[in-house]
């Protein structure tokens, strides 16, 4: 086989494969399928800002006396546990 016959050769395989591929291609209707596709997404939370309540502590003066003091060293803490209430309230609505 000399190299003109082998071209001619090579040329008509590599038609016949390709009208082969093309024919392939073009017989089959494309499939058209719906697919869901399930992402989490980020969605802002919406909640309302917690006021800061004026602690009962704040107003203290150095000269009060102990029970005053007291007394409102323990109001200050049931405000701050009420407080501290909301804020979870609010952080656990959100997850």
């Amino acid at each position: 086989m000399n190299y003109k016959s082998s071209c001619k050769v090579f040329q008509k395989l590599f038609t016949a494969c390709f009208l082969m591929i093309l024919v392939g291609c073009g017989t089959r209707d494309p499939e058209v399928r719906n697919v869901r596709v399930e992402v989490p997404v980020l969605v802002p939370c919406k909640s309302q800002e917690v006021a800061v309540p004026p602690w009962a502590a704040a107003g203290l003066q150095k000269d009060d006396s102990l029970e005053v003091k007291l007394r409102s060293l323990l109001a200050e803490r049931r405000q701050r546990i009420g407080y501290e209430k909301q804020l979870i309230a609010v952080i656990t609505a959100c997850q």
